[in-house]
């Protein structure tokens, strides 16, 4: 008989935890390999260049939900994640292989749908389809991409060099992606208590679309290039902008304070956060989803950014001890929590 009192639940680790765990006794037995497990991608030695490979998978019932999710939407938010993971590392993405896996529910028209979307993708981020593997899935769709980057040594970004001192920024605006799953959610339940009444989602627009339809940041890594900026590190927001903020203090040994007032939302997001009675800050911290970008500069190219309309300063790195902090708007100093997506008990 088995003696459970030995098992551990992977809820217990998370995802992060559990990653940490599997790997610790991984190492690199080739030069070329830079960098492995432990930033938005791995980077190898590629000639002159260097190469950064991400890999994302997409499960139906825990990433999505096929109910409101147009298969072409979902095909072009598949290659759009880990696009931005590339973006991450501020590298250029040129090529992606695609996996699935398919339940015998899915016809050769709806294969065919998710491709156009993946098509799309490519087009627009000017990537190659190189290969995959298809199979078939005994529970739902699944979905799992891997894409590939490129740069020059000297232009790859981390998430392990934030300087003390450093100004944060962040692309665009945070807690739509979040609130659209919410409206998406509520008018799937409506639609299940009356299948003959329509979604009402007009004047949710924006907030629906960051969430079926999200864009990796690639405009702003060409942006910072034009500006002759390097970030002194970067990560995508993925997970929510507090769990971010966790990632770049624990692997860069620094502390973060940001302001509360600098923090970026959309009108319509901090519209439909007070309609659900949610705090909008709350949903910019921990909603995830939104794809921006995360990233730190020296204080000497702040009158470079200061400018652009798309780019935030929100605070600044200090030392560790001082913890990572939200300046609240009334004056406060309030110690931020990672409540970003848990992928293993599919809760926020």
């Amino acid at each position: 008989m088995s003696n459970n009192s030995d098992r551990t639940n992977i809820e217990q680790l998370g995802e992060f935890g559990l990653i940490d765990r599997i790997t610790k006794s991984f190492s690199s037995r080739h030069p070329e390999t830079v960098l492995g497990v432990g930033d938005d991608a791995a980077i190898v030695q590629s000639g002159e260049e260097q190469m950064v490979i991400t890999s994302d998978m997409l499960l139906e019932g825990i990433h999505f939900d096929l109910a409101y999710m147009p298969l072409e939407h979902l095909g072009y938010k598949a290659v759009a994640v880990n696009i931005s993971d590339v973006a991450a590392m501020n590298a250029i993405p040129k090529q992606i292989t695609v996996n699935l896996g398919l339940s015998n529910r899915f016809s050769v028209e709806a294969v065919e749908a998710l491709y156009q979307g993946i098509s799309y993708a490519c087009e627009n981020y000017k990537v190659d389809l190189v290969g995959g593997d298809t199979t078939s899935s005994a529970s739902g769709l699944v979905i799992s991409v891997t894409a590939v980057g490129f740069a020059p040594s000297q232009l790859i970004t981390r998430r392990s060099t934030v300087q003390e001192n450093d100004i944060v920024c962040v692309t665009g605006d945070l807690g739509g992606a979040y609130l659209g799953l919410q409206i998406l959610a509520r008018e799937k339940q409506v639609y299940l208590d009356a299948p003959d009444q329509q979604p009402q989602l007009d004047k949710y627009n924006y907030v629906v679309r960051r969430q079926l339809r999200p864009e990796a940041r690639m405009d702003l890594v060409y942006e910072l290039r034009d500006l002759g900026i390097v970030p002194t590190a970067m990560i995508d927001i993925s997970d929510g902008l507090a769990s971010e903020l966790f990632h770049l203090s624990k692997q860069s040994g620094v502390g973060f304070r940001i302001f509360e007032e600098n923090i970026p939302y959309d009108q319509q997001t901090y519209e439909t956060a007070v309609e659900f009675q949610l705090s909008p800050i709350t949903c910019a911290l921990n909603g995830g989803e939104d794809y921006e970008l995360l990233f730190t500069i020296s204080q000497a190219d702040y009158e470079k950014i200061k400018n652009q309309a798309d780019i935030h300063s929100i605070g600044y790195a200090q030392k560790q001890e001082g913890g990572l902090q939200l300046a609240t708007k009334a004056g406060q100093l309030v110690d931020l929590q990672a409540q970003g997506w848990n992928h293993f008990n599919g809760e926020e």
